[in-house]
């Protein structure tokens, strides 16, 4: 092969030779790169603290109770002959539920119809005599015990219609009863008799039970050490009472959040000694019968406002067993990790109580692309901008939510 190769550069000209001298020169100075700086800073998305006024939520467990519940039970003894409403459809006060044997209560009000016309024929008898007796009296053709036996049998017969018409209406409203109405508006539910069985006005057996859930409450249990800790808050001037009218939000076991908003009716003054809670009560409207009575929801209650509040997306807190925290950018650009304190959540934001400072950036997305004790580039992050709508891929993994 060397003699090959000496045999071919025998054969160039010396402009060829020039030539490749050049090519391997510049060969040679390509393989030396230039010496790389240090890379850039990624970019994370971040927002500016800017602290404001927000009424703080206090989440707590609850109960639904419908607003007006009516038992519908029998007034009359008596077999029932008819059931006239269809389980769980909705009624109107006055309609007729049931009907039970009216037959012997109307016999019962012939009966006394007639002891109040015997009653009257007795009374105008009694009343004549004494018309009769009073110009004898006077002119002392009678004797008094005369004219004072017609003036007692008159008063007799004139008590014994009183009686009379009292026992019609007795018998009037056991006929009325024998018809069962609903006592309100509302939904009715289960049949609890059917037709053929025999109801006792004695027993006041129950037939169906109406709820009215147009409109619901809603039972919370609330420890008093929190009331204790809001008294305090009002106290120093943390916080702010938003006094009488307070919002509630039902959130529902999916997590999704009712439209409608209710309003907080009372704080029940006295602590059950066995557990430490006090009981709340809120009004909802439930137009749609979202709510169920016995239902179990969770209510967020804004029970204070705070002046120097700020919201974060939730991506941007890291939550774990022991406190809450936030990455938050410095001013050599480094992430650092910064305790909070949380105070609720609102539209999916965390509301922070404490820890940040008017200005601060706080990082949203792009937790993947720190590194120790490297710096970062940060650039205002918005919900829509593309890779944070899903908070999973770019936030820490945090620990269940306590």
């Amino acid at each position: 092969m060397p003699q090959f190769l000496a045999a071919r550069a025998s054969r160039l000209t010396p402009g060829t030779v020039s030539v490749l001298a050049a090519l391997l020169a510049l060969g040679a100075c390509s393989d030396k790169a230039p010496p790389a700086g240090p890379p850039p800073a990624p970019e994370v998305g971040v927002v500016t603290v800017a602290p404001k006024t927000l009424d703080v939520p206090t989440e707590l467990p609850g109960r639904v109770e419908a607003a007006r519940v009516a038992q519908v039970r029998a007034r009359v003894t008596g077999i029932v002959q008819k059931r006239l409403f269809a389980e769980g459809s909705d009624v109107r006060a006055g309609e007729t539920l049931y009907q039970i044997d009216p037959a012997p209560y109307r016999a019962a009000l012939d009966s006394a119809k007639a002891s109040l016309a015997k009653a009257t024929a007795n009374e105008q008898q009694a009343t004549g005599l004494l018309n009769r007796y009073k110009p004898l009296r006077e002119a002392n053709a009678i004797s008094q015990q005369d004219f004072v036996n017609a003036t007692s049998a008159a008063a007799q017969a004139g008590a014994d219609i009183a009686a009379a018409r009292a026992a019609v209406q007795t018998a009037q409203l056991n006929l009325d009863y024998a018809t069962v109405t609903a006592p309100i508006s509302g939904r009715i539910g289960q049949a609890l008799v059917t037709e053929g069985a025999l109801v006792s006005a004695t027993e006041a057996t129950q037939l169906a039970l109406i709820q009215q859930v147009d409109q619901v409450y809603v039972n919370f249990s609330q420890p008093v050490s929190d009331i204790t800790k809001l008294r305090k808050a009002f106290a120093s001037g943390k916080s702010k009472s938003l006094g009488v009218s307070i919002p509630v939000r039902i959130v529902l076991d999916d997590g999704s959040v009712l439209p409608q908003t209710g309003k907080l009716l009372f704080s029940d003054l006295t602590v059950d000694p066995t557990s430490g809670q006090v009981n709340v009560r809120a009004r909802v409207p439930n137009p749609d019968g979202a709510l169920m009575p016995g239902m179990y929801v969770r209510g967020r209650i804004a029970q204070e406002q705070v002046d120097a509040a700020v919201l974060l997306p939730q991506q941007a807190v890291q939550r774990t067993t022991s406190n809450d925290t936030v990455m938050v950018v410095a001013a050599d650009g480094k992430p650092t990790v910064r305790p909070v304190k949380l105070g609720g959540n609102e539209n999916g934001n965390w509301i922070i109580l404490e820890g940040l400072k008017p200005g601060e950036q706080v990082i949203v997305d792009g937790f993947q692309k720190i590194r120790p004790g490297g710096s970062v580039k940060p650039v205002p992050w918005t919900a829509s901008a593309p890779g944070t709508t899903a908070p999973a891929a770019s936030a820490p993994a945090s620990a269940a939510s306590r």
